[in-house]
């Protein structure tokens, strides 16, 4: 059974490459769709669709398929093309003619872009908590290590003093304003699309407040049109909101390979974070901050991907929105995992004190001497031409 079926198969050819993937990527899903379809029954049941005895059925089907998925034992087949319709199918076969019911005044276009919406958030939230973990690590690398001078850097060049502190105090910063971020996109995300149907309204009065009440979303999205033009906009914006934190994550990955060479070895890298060579014995690769490193581009390449489907489509739902489903769930995940990796390796790390105190050459303090020549009456350009010409010198 499928939600649209009419009485006629599809060719199977065409089946397999209008369902894609998409059967495997609701496994993340199922959850959120019940909640919401729990909440929908509770709406019919208020406008007298669904009676109570058909609502207490319907609701403890839709609950125990949520205890189902949460231990692997609910199977989306590509058949059933989605988790939507597994679930319908689940229910008309457990409860019969109430099961039936379920799919009253919703389309599989508000019902998609509900549950979508109830990831989304979650997803959005449980990162924003790693990356106060992540954080969290980078405070305590800096208590351990506050004083501890390092080369700054400009043009890869050494420029003038740094140190950890404020190595680490620059990543704290910036993750304080992706967090800022983050909540944007969730405050963006929270409003219920659940009752626009297929983007154009129901011939029928439902109460949309009740079911944006019951899912937890702070207002409705009024217009129907604009549930269906807003996707791949509001994916492009967590999409946006998970660059900014693994554009950070890509600089640190780059500079603790960096700082962790033997050439310079300010940082020390954990062994049992480092894999070898398949031929050279005396290798120790930073293949997990190269693989952090890449991820970012990944992200870089889902944006690209999620607008490119978005754009030039005239409004209202189109098919083509299924494929940026895929885009964000990877985002999400690559997401989630760098960042527990990242709060791993800097609560790994190790800081070579002797290294950094050798690293911290007479030339990082030209600046300071030009000012203190300066602080005696010498005109600033006067001082610098003159230090410039020690180091021009010799």
């Amino acid at each position: 059974m499928k939600l649209w079926e009419k009485g006629y198969s599809l060719n199977k050819e065409i089946e397999e490459f209008t369902v894609g993937n998409d059967y495997i990527l609701d496994s993340k899903l199922v959850r959120y769709d019940c909640i919401a379809s729990i909440a929908h029954a509770k709406m019919l049941n208020k406008i007298g669709i669904l009676d109570n005895a058909e609502l207490e059925k319907i609701s403890a089907a839709l609950n125990e398929i949520i205890k189902l998925d949460s231990v692997g034992k609910f199977i989306i087949s590509k058949e059933d093309e989605d988790c939507h319709t597994a679930i319908e199918k689940y229910l008309t076969k457990k409860i019969g003619k109430a099961g039936k019911k379920i799919h009253m005044a919703r389309s599989r276009n508000d019902q998609v872009a509900t549950a979508l919406r109830l990831y989304y958030k979650d997803s959005l939230n449980e990162i924003s908590e790693l990356a106060n973990k992540f954080s969290s690590s980078l405070f305590l690398l800096k208590d351990r290590y506050r004083s501890v001078e390092i080369p700054g850097y400009t043009h890869m060049r050494k420029a003038m003093p740094s140190s950890i502190g404020m190595w680490a105090d620059a990543f704290i910063e910036s993750m304080s304003d992706n967090k800022r971020a983050i909540l944007s996109a969730i405050e963006l995300l929270d409003q219920s699309p659940l009752g626009t149907g297929a983007g154009y309204g129901l011939p029928m009065k439902v109460d949309r407040r009740l079911t944006a009440k019951l899912l937890k979303f702070s207002r409705v999205q009024k217009s129907p049109i604009y549930v269906q033009n807003s996707r791949g906009k509001f994916e492009f914006v967590i999409l946006n909101a998970i660059a900014m934190i693994m554009f950070d994550l890509n600089k640190m990955a780059s500079d603790i390979i960096l700082f962790s060479m033997p050439e310079f070895g300010y940082f020390e890298i954990p062994r049992e974070f480092c894999t070898g060579s398949s031929i050279m014995p005396h290798k120790m690769n930073p293949d997990v901050l190269e693989l952090m490193r890449a991820r970012y581009h990944q992200i870089a390449a889902a944006q690209a991907g999620v607008m490119g489907i978005a754009s030039n489509l005239i409004s209202g739902y189109n098919r083509d929105m299924q494929l940026t489903k895929g885009y964000v769930m990877d985002g999400i995940e690559a997401a989630k995992s760098s960042l527990k990796i990242a709060s791993l390796i800097i609560k790994g790390l190790k800081v070579d004190r002797e290294r950094c105190k050798e690293a911290m050459t007479k030339e990082l303090y030209s600046v300071k001497d030009a000012y203190e020549l300066a602080k005696k009456g010498v005109a600033f350009r006067d001082a610098y031409s003159k230090v410039a010409g020690e180091y021009s010198n010799g």
